[in-house]
């Protein structure tokens, strides 16, 4: 690779971030300034400049990260790369200890637990140590172990002392069984570095050239894991105005730490946007610089002008979701855009809802990331299943899915036994249970213990499928069903330690209702019956094969998930105080714990902002439901920091054009937070 190409290639900055490859570098790399170009060149060029391929050690956060980066330095050398270290941080991890983990007294044939193998650990713990497991949420308790394991919890802090024991059994079982979880990846290697020095040397002498990605987002572990073994040519590249995950471990002041542990860091800033045009960049620029504990920098774009931020105040989320579904629909055909040149990007997930709604209605074709789809949680597919077996009993999916659920004391011998019965005579679950309610006990005694629990569950179908089939009122009658199973009392028993979740849970279910509600009352609707009911959602988890014939699919998602993608038209739902920024923001902490707390929600404002390439939507509604009520809503300050020239604000049929009144509005919304 010659200067020449370089050059040929690369800005200014990006060159001078690729060329200086001795000494602690820290590259601030701004949203869409070509980060991992300059990356995959500065390997490509060490290896050019004859550093061998062992000596280089890339630490990034993804498989897909990893595997991308390693592809693109291959096309650029055209050289095989079996000896470069292009690695996740845990999969780092695991390389150190596969070669090194019998220095802590571990076998190097260790098994590493997934999720579903700790939370078995930590009930076999709870029973070692005496105590109940009935309604221990063991992903909670989890986290609260892995808190301790990376130090960011310490025992003797609060009410969660009474696991201290469980801990300890916790990881001594660990150790017994020659198993690692997940933070073990990270903390053993540190520990294994810490006690045995010359284990560290045989690393450092090995990678003489380490460079991490995603800098603003390690954690302080991952950061000392870096410290250990970087000498002095460590090169980190991140940026500050992008951390957003703090609530995983992530630590952007790692930063800080950076320039006072490397004396005689090189600071390079990548500013030039190759993404979106300069009015989206400004827009960016004018809410983020609001933030006081950042690197200044200030994004800028060949790609001059630009369409301007379009502000819409709907009346509720459904004419939100409407706006969305039509806007999508009209740009595709004006812009010629195909469906998967659109992000629609919401604060949580438990807002999709509508919009999957809207996409429902508009026949839009839409993928959701970063979190399940509304109709996809459980507690929604449990009150479907419930709808679908009353609406068909030959229905033997659903009718498992929801015989026992709430728990009503069908047992697995049972289900068995009549499932068994079911295959022996060619039937249905349903006509199985028939056949069991009317025979004598003698004739299937395996199955005859739950025989009053069966009848029960039949009674309750039977009862349901009178009100519901051919009737008008689903949504009242579908209501009464949740009350007459006593939904939120198993959502109580289910998350007994974590209440939130099981209001939120309830809370996905009354919107299920209240969507049914709405689609009841709408006057073009002639047919609100269960089965046209049924028959929309199922269109809702359809699987498009051809992919819409080459047009692909929305992106539904999380501003979290949006991280690092980019996309023609931005949609951004929910810009409202309490939304952006969360309310959960700023509940709990001091001053300076709620100040950075609000530093972190204009970060993730400002992700949004930069996914889009030529053209951004924001939406704040005037209303929105709350559990049964409808409660009004503030725009997001955030809204008053974009400049006020940018932006065309609008009504459903009118546009605010002359700047005079653009500044008026902006005032109004600044009054309300002075």
């Amino acid at each position: 690779m010659s200067k020449l190409n370089l050059q040929a290639e690369l800005n200014d900055q990006q060159l001078r971030a690729v060329n200086t490859i001795e000494g602690p570098v820290l590259i601030i790399a701004g949203a869409g300034s070509g980060k991992t170009r300059v990356i995959t060149y500065r390997i490509a060029y060490m290896l050019e400049m004859g550093i061998p391929q062992s000596a280089i050690l890339a630490l990034t956060f993804t498989n897909k990260a990893a595997r991308e980066m390693e592809i693109r330095v291959k096309e650029l050398t055209e050289k095989k790369l079996r000896n470069l270290t292009v690695s996740t941080f845990h999969a780092f991890g695991v390389r150190i200890l596969r070669e090194e983990i019998e220095h802590l007294g571990y076998r190097k044939n260790f098994s590493i637990y997934d999720e579903t193998d700790r939370g078995s650990a930590i009930k076999e713990s709870l029973r070692e140590c005496r105590l109940s497991t009935e309604g221990v949420d063991l992903y909670a308790l989890g986290q609260l172990f892995s808190n301790v394991k990376i130090g960011r919890f310490k025992w003797g802090d609060g009410a969660n002392d009474a696991y201290e024991p469980v801990y300890k059994e916790y990881q001594h079982s660990l150790k017994t069984y020659n198993a690692l979880d997940f933070d073990d990846l990270l903390t053993l290697p540190i520990e294994l570095f810490e006690k045995h020095p010359e284990v560290l040397e045989k690393y450092r002498s090995r990678y003489h050239y380490i460079m991490v990605d995603e800098f603003q987002d390690t954690s302080f572990t991952q950061y000392r894991l870096m410290r250990l073994l970087a000498d002095r040519n460590v090169c980190v590249v991140g940026d500050d105005d992008q951390s957003i995950y703090s609530w995983r471990g992530a630590n952007y002041e790692n930063i800080v730490m950076f320039e006072k542990d490397f004396p005689g860091t090189v600071e390079i800033k990548l500013e030039q946007n190759y993404r979106s045009t300069t009015t989206i960049l400004e827009a960016a620029n004018g809410v983020i610089s609001n933030n006081t504990n950042r690197k200044e920098k200030r994004l800028w774009s060949g790609n001059k002008g630009g369409k301007p931020v379009e502000l819409f105040h709907p009346k509720n989320e459904s004419e939100e979701a409407d706006f969305i579904a039509s806007g999508i629909k009209k740009i595709m055909i004006q812009d010629k855009l195909k469906y998967d040149n659109f992000g629609v990007l919401l604060r949580t997930n438990s807002m999709t809802r509508s919009i999957e709604e809207a996409f429902l209605a508009e026949n839009i074709p839409y993928r959701v990331s970063g979190g399940t789809s509304f109709f996809q949680r459980k507690e929604v597919k449990d009150v479907l299943s419930y709808l679908r077996l009353i609406a068909n009993t030959n229905d033997d999916v659903n009718l498992l899915r929801i015989i026992n659920t709430p728990r009503r004391g069908i047992g697995k011998t049972t289900i068995g036994a009549l499932m068994d019965l079911a295959r022996k005579n060619h039937s249905t679950l349903w006509d199985a249970m028939e056949k069991l309610r009317y025979s004598p006990d003698t004739l299937f005694q395996e199955a005859a213990k739950g025989k009053a629990e069966i009848d029960e569950f039949m009674t309750l179908i039977e009862t349901y499928r009178e009100e519901m089939l051919g009737k008008r009122g689903l949504s009242a009658k579908t209501r009464a069903l949740v009350d007459s199973i006593d939904y939120w009392s198993y959502l109580v028993t289910e998350y007994s330690k974590n209440d939130k979740m099981a209001k939120w849970k309830f809370l996905n279910i009354e919107s299920l209702i209240q969507s049914m509600e709405t689609w009841e009352k709408d006057p073009d609707n002639f047919d609100p019956s269960i089965y046209a009911y049924l028959n929309r959602i199922s269109l809702i988890t359809r699987d498009d094969g051809d992919d819409e014939a080459g047009k692909g699919k929305v992106n539904l998602m999380t501003i979290h998930a949006s991280k690092g993608l980019e996309f023609p038209v931005v949609f951004i739902a929910g810009a409202e105080d309490g939304i952006i920024p969360h309310e959960r923001s700023m509940e709990e902490g001091d001053e300076d714990q709620k100040s950075g707390a609000i530093e972190e929600e204009r970060r993730l404002f400002y992700v949004a902002i930069t996914r889009a390439r030529d053209k951004l939507f924001i939406t704040s509604c005037l209303q929105r439901r709350r559990l049964q009520s409808t409660a009004d809503c503030v725009p997001s300050p955030f809204l008053a920091e974009i400049p006020p020239h940018l932006i065309e604000y609008h009504e459903p049929d009118k546009a605010v054009e002359s700047p005079e009144e653009a500044e008026n509005y902006f005032s109004l919304i600044k009054s309300k937070f002075v």
